[in-house]
């Protein structure tokens, strides 16, 4: 009986287990939400295909296009100057720039062509009597001949033979000596060849100044030109005379220029051609870093996008019926932050911005700036 018992209670026992685990897996269930799908908003804008002007870009450093390098070719004491000789400083055209103590050499000068004027008259008499058709211009010569002015040419010899007579006697020689002491003379003084300005001043005055040593630069500041460098294939594409396009580093200020000469040497190193653009602008500035554009050619039936959106190196995200799709397109041209490509039918929505996790095969939906702006006002 009592075995009976047990047995009837150990059952019991176990069909309540039984039913407590069920109840607890019952309670246990979660309800799984339904799964909601996720559609992006894409901008997008309808592609218009035409006539794209492809622009070359480059950079490079503003020089003047007149420039010296001032050296003095003979020596002397820094004593006169028509302004102050500093950086900065302007000049007018032949003003003096630098001008050398050249009193020593100038005494020497003197004395030489006192010397050569009485070589000048110790031949009159012999051409009184030898040659007197020339007495009178040679005559002429000697009365009019001045140690301190400039030395005027010498008379036309009017026969073989009075060539002779007056080289004989030294005549010619002395002659050109002279005028090359004037040469030397005139290179105590440095005038400025145009108006413009000393940007780099390596004298003052009182500096002893020797044969060969630099003074300065001199620059005209009305005029500069930036050297830029351009594949061999763009710069075949350009002509003297195009309009460029010229910015600051920060684009705070912009100049225009134009193409004023065309390397036809390309460089072994760097592989590219040089071209100078020309501008005036009187805001320009030797030495600044300037980043010009410069219209290369036009390609028809293309659209201009920024250059983030090429996928794949040839494809580009368009928008078919709430579907993302992935459409072939042929780059043309790279500009650091557009591109220029072909291959895109008019009035297609071409996706303008990226999306993150894009596919070809996404739901989306096209921003409308309409309905935006018509649900702000409703909530005002």
């Amino acid at each position: 009986m009592r075995r009976i018992i047990n047995t009837a209670i150990a059952v019991v026992i176990i069909v309540g287990a039984y039913f407590y685990a069920q109840h607890l897996i019952e309670s246990n269930a979660r309800v799984k939400p339904p799964v909601k799908k996720i559609i992006k908003t894409v901008f997008v804008q309808q592609a218009e295909n035409g006539d794209v002007p492809i622009m070359a870009q480059a950079s490079g450093s503003v020089v003047a296009k007149d420039r010296l390098e001032l050296y003095a070719e003979v020596q002397g004491v820094f004593d006169q100057s028509a302004a102050e000789f500093r950086a900065g400083q302007t000049f007018k055209s032949t003003q003096i720039l630098i001008g050398l103590d050249a009193r020593e050499f100038r005494a020497s000068l003197v004395a030489a062509k006192s010397e050569f004027q009485n070589l000048v008259i110790s031949i009159l008499a012999d051409l009184r009597l030898d040659y007197p058709r020339s007495y009178d211009q040679w005559s002429a010569y000697a009365k009019g001949f001045s140690v301190t002015a400039p030395l005027n040419n010498l008379p036309e010899a009017i026969d073989e033979s009075e060539q002779f007579f007056i080289t004989g006697r030294g005549i010619v020689a002395a002659f050109y000596a002279l005028k090359n002491m004037e040469e030397r003379l005139a290179k105590y003084t440095i005038r400025a060849p145009f108006d413009g300005v000393l940007i780099q001043a390596d004298v003052t005055k009182g500096t002893l100044v020797r044969a060969g040593q630099k003074l300065g630069e001199y620059i005209d500041n009305r005029s500069y030109e930036l050297a830029l460098s351009l594949a061999p294939e763009v710069s075949d594409l350009l002509s003297v005379g195009a309009d460029v396009s010229m910015s600051s580093r920060d684009g705070a200020q912009t100049f225009t220029g134009k193409v004023a000469r065309i390397n036809q040497k390309v460089d072994q190193a760097t592989q590219m051609v040089q071209i100078f653009v020309r501008s005036s602008d009187d805001r320009l500035k030797e030495g600044m870093y300037l980043s010009a554009e410069l219209p290369a050619r036009t390609q028809s039936q293309a659209i201009k996008l920024p250059r983030k959106l090429l996928v794949n190196e040839g494809f580009v995200y368009v928008v078919r019926e709430g579907v993302l799709d992935l459409m072939p397109v042929v780059p043309v041209y790279f500009t650091p932050n557009d591109m220029v490509v072909t291959g895109i039918p008019d009035n297609t929505d071409v996706v303008i911005k990226p999306v993150a996790g894009a596919f070809a095969g996404m739901l989306v939906q096209i921003y409308d700036q309409d309905d935006t702006e018509q649900s702000n006002q409703s909530l005002q």
